[in-house]
């Protein structure tokens, strides 16, 4: 008898998966210091990001999704 694949909570909460597969994450160094960032740096940073090769294997299957 196999054990259930359980979803990694940290990282449930962390990252977020498409519908097309894609791995997202929100951008890092957002949070402090951000009087010295320009408004166009904070404005980008607020975007999330994708993850890219192995680590997006990773994640999915931190998440039970492969």
């Amino acid at each position: 008898m196999k054990n259930k694949q359980r979803t990694h909570k940290g990282a449930s909460k962390r990252f977020k998966v498409t519908a097309g597969g894609k791995v997202l994450h929100r951008s890092h160094t957002i949070r402090h210091l951000r009087k010295a960032k320009s408004k166009n740096q904070i404005r980008r940073l607020k975007q999330m990001k994708e993850v890219e090769g192995v680590h997006a294997k990773k994640i999915k299957r931190l998440l039970g999704l492969q």
